[in-house]
């Protein structure tokens, strides 16, 4: 239960995170809850403790991250948007906060998570894409790509698609997964329950080496039936991957 006079907001974050070891906490480096909890304090006076929805790795951005913290202060929303900001760096940013309940847990509550992952394909280096994708210069067989990723649909264990062994179920649902063309630009998308630690990146290792051809379409059903930790390689740069979404069931806000 919330202390009496206490508020608990959520906030929706925008960062580029390629300055940052991920979204956790922790000592002796940047991180994007480290420089919140900064601002949170020097804005309200008190130490809290930030909650995440979804916890980005190092270099990952994000334009949809939601987190929550509470706090004593009579501030409302646009004050705690502004003033956070007005104490925080450049490539993070507090785009909307809204005030929950006490009992809203902004990561049990999330019903999928939406990241997309960008992939430059042409002979050259790209100065305005370049700091938020991957270079992939030899061209991309797309179609192969998007049929492919068609077989991420559904629920799945996906232990093919983390490094390393782990004790907690590795099964996950994907409502949704493409790719396609967007100018120079190949995109990765998809909507899941949620993700395992680096899954992303390692499905899009693989979709690559399917665009070049080094691997058949069906290699994406191949590894979800083999089921053997570090089988999904090589691991794609984490400056490609964006968190661009958290979905909830109903709109942020008291309800």
């Amino acid at each position: 239960m919330a202390e009496t006079g206490e508020s608990k907001f959520a906030l929706v974050l925008e960062y580029d995170g390629t300055k940052y070891c991920g979204f956790q906490y922790q000592a002796g480096v940047a991180t994007i809850q480290g420089e919140l909890e900064k601002a949170i304090f020097r804005l309200t006076g008190e130490q809290r403790r930030v909650l995440g929805a979804s916890r980005t790795d190092a270099g990952v951005h994000a334009a949809g991250q939601v987190v929550s913290f509470k706090t004593k202060s009579s501030y409302g929303a646009d004050v705690i948007v502004n003033g956070l900001n007005y104490y925080m760096p450049e490539d993070i940013v507090v785009k909307e906060a809204h005030r929950i309940e006490d009992k809203f847990n902004v990561r049990r509550k999330a019903v999928s998570r939406e990241y997309q992952y960008n992939i430059v394909n042409q002979r050259t280096r790209s100065p305005l894409y370049g700091a938020y994708s991957h270079l992939v210069k030899p061209s991309l067989d797309v179609e192969a790509m998007d049929a492919a990723s068609s077989d991420l649909r559904g629920t799945h264990d996906f232990t093919s698609f983390i490094t390393c062994p782990m004790e907690k179920s590795t099964t996950r649902t994907v409502y949704e997964a493409s790719v396609e063309k967007r100018g120079c630009l190949v995109v990765f998308r998809i909507v899941a329950s949620s993700f395992l630690p680096h899954q992303v990146r390692n499905t899009v290792g693989v979709l690559i080496k399917i665009g070049l051809k080094k691997l058949g379409v069906d290699h994406i059903r191949y590894l979800l039936e083999t089921k053997r930790p570090g089988l999904a390689c090589p691991m794609a740069p984490a400056r490609g991957l964006v968190l661009v979404k958290v979905n909830y069931a109903e709109p942020l806000g008291v309800r």
